[in-house]
């Protein structure tokens, strides 16, 4: 989950496999584009991607999809900008993050995402798993992760 701004997102999806996109974007002047592009494209709705960077209590919003709504044998695919594994790169993500959050409607630069989602358990050992973004060097002030995690 992440904003999905405009959804440009969608048109890297495999129609015969993703048969339904729902949409998190909690900006709603970003809507009204979000639903053109998703109908453009094929899609009465979209997923998002890059979205728990700016949802009020992402942890137990993670918790509650994964538990309530995500069934066993479900997928939860994501990639999120995240707080890096490296201390020198995390000072300043934090120190950012208050001026990049005013201006980038509430994204924060400093989240563990992939480690909430992760840490929520309850996932099929060996299934999918966490990578990072190809080439992304780890000085990347938005460092990102990707994963796909199969529901127990």
């Amino acid at each position: 989950m992440r904003k999905t701004g405009h959804g440009h997102t969608v048109n890297y999806l495999d129609h015969s496999r993703v048969t339904k996109y729902v949409a998190v974007e909690p900006n709603v002047h970003m809507h009204a584009e979000l639903r053109r592009t998703a109908s453009a494209a094929g899609y009465n709705t979209l997923i998002s991607v890059l979205t728990i960077c700016s949802i009020p209590s992402p942890q137990s919003t993670i918790s509650g999809l994964v538990t309530e709504v995500l069934k066993p044998g479900g997928q939860m695919l994501f990639y999120e900008h995240v707080l890096s594994e490296r201390k020198d790169v995390v000072w300043w993500q934090r120190f950012w993050t208050p001026l990049w959050s005013f201006f980038f409607d509430g994204c924060c630069l400093d989240r563990p995402s992939h480690r909430w989602i992760e840490g929520v358990g309850g996932w099929v050992q060996g299934e999918g798993g966490i990578w990072g973004k190809e080439g992304e060097t780890e000085e990347h002030l938005s460092w990102h992760r990707a994963g796909r995690l199969v529901k127990a």
